[in-house]
């Protein structure tokens, strides 16, 4: 085991297997504005962030309805139906091993932080994590600053923290939280995509346990 003492994880996309229900969700918002479907293989290499850029690449437009709204409806149709989602394999095994280990769980989403603790509480994961940090609204907005506040209250050397998420935005959260990172291949986006920022990739999650005691 190396120095790592926290593993920060993102939520959607790498704890919550969630692609499906967003990909499913996104394409009935098309069909309201009477746009073509997006496939997965679609999904996969324009999802991103900031979330409004990414809802105009899969072909939505503002003309009728403003993103605010938009963001709320899609909220609205999203929390309850991911509580039909799953949890990625090996989840729960992973973080059992490496609190063994010692190392301390914190994750840090985009989502709005009561939305993320209904989910967190929901799957039974509460217990693993010692800070569970969202942000102040539902438009995937202020990650970076949710995440600098925790790090400044942490107060810990940064080589001490990994990072692990699944989209080109958490390896730019990682670099601007000057802590490492690890994508993993199985959420929202490509593994090319991913790999143009880094060589830092896992396929399953419990990849991480390997990865950190190498």
């Amino acid at each position: 085991m190396n120095n790592i003492k926290y593993i920060i994880w993102d939520f959607n996309g790498t704890i919550l297997d969630d692609l499906d229900l967003c990909l499913d969700l996104l394409n009935g918002m098309l069909a309201k504005q009477q746009k073509p479907m997006v496939t997965k293989k679609d999904y996969l290499e324009i999802f991103g962030f900031p979330i409004k850029d990414y809802y105009i690449k899969a072909g939505l437009s503002f003309e009728e309805q403003s993103f605010d709204d938009m963001s709320i409806e899609f909220i609205k149709a999203y929390q309850p139906k991911s509580f039909k989602s799953k949890l990625h394999e090996g989840l729960v095994q992973t973080l059992d091993s490496l609190k063994l280990k010692g190392i301390r769980h914190i994750i840090l989403s985009a989502s709005e932080t009561n939305n993320l603790i209904e989910q967190v509480n929901y799957f039974g994961l509460t217990r693993y994590f010692d800070y569970i940090v969202g942000t102040d609204n539902v438009k995937g907005l202020g990650k970076i600053d949710a995440g600098l506040n925790l790090i400044n209250e942490l107060n810990e050397d940064k080589s001490r923290f990994i990072y692990i998420g699944d989209t080109i935005h958490d390896f730019e959260v990682a670099e601007a939280l000057g802590v490492q990172v690890v994508l993993y291949t199985k959420g929202h986006q490509s593994e090319a995509r991913l790999k143009e920022k880094t060589t830092n990739i896992i396929h399953r999650i419990s990849d991480i346990i390997n990865y950190i005691e190498d």
